[in-house]
């Protein structure tokens, strides 16, 4: 079933809607969660939420792309849950090897205040990721939008996997630079 199809079941508020989002986005939305999450139980969670607030919040909304919109609430969900989980305790999963590796781009700001600083930061990156070759952009946004591992980063690129933790850090060094010629400072 397609994608326009899918949001006009939301919004006749059909519960087909799920299945068919079950269908052909679940297994997408479970990799996220777990590569996030570091288990299969979490993740099945995270992905029943995302059904959930899919069928709240469309409508009113309409998303242009499906795909899309589920994979951010998924790994919004995901990303809540980890805080969650590693409040008191952290753990040895990627996702914290992520944080890490972008802890000086990234903050726990959350007030109101901060929204337009966000997003224009938001921008400022896409920018960037806009002027990388589509190579790096992908095993750029693998790492840290899918939270992918090196090690599958690097079977995907057939790169080993010294040379993608390289090539990653070449990119946070030019990221690093390239906010910090736009006035943000690390």
């Amino acid at each position: 079933m397609d994608d326009a199809k899918i949001i006009e079941l939301f919004w006749a508020r059909n519960e087909n809607a799920i299945t068919a989002i079950s269908e052909k986005y679940g297994a997408y939305c479970r990799i996220i969660a777990k590569n996030i999450l570091g288990n299969s139980e979490d993740a099945e969670e995270c992905v029943n939420n995302t059904y959930l607030s899919a069928w709240n919040s469309i409508p009113p909304n309409k998303p242009e792309k499906l795909c899309a919109y589920l994979g951010k609430i998924t790994r919004n969900l995901s990303l809540n849950r980890y805080k969650r989980d590693t409040a008191e305790k952290r753990g040895g999963r990627e996702s914290t090897l992520i944080f890490d590796e972008l802890s000086e781009f990234i903050s726990d700001k959350e007030t109101v205040e901060d929204e337009f600083e966000r997003q224009e930061l938001i921008k400022i990156i896409n920018d960037f990721l806009k002027e990388l070759s589509a190579e790096k952009r992908n095993m750029f946004i693998c790492r840290y939008w899918y939270f992918d591992s090196i090690s599958d980063i690097s079977a995907r690129f057939k790169k080993s996997e010294n040379n993608i933790s390289v090539i990653l850090n070449r990119l946070r060094a030019k990221l690093r630079d390239y906010l910090s010629e736009r006035g943000y400072e690390l």
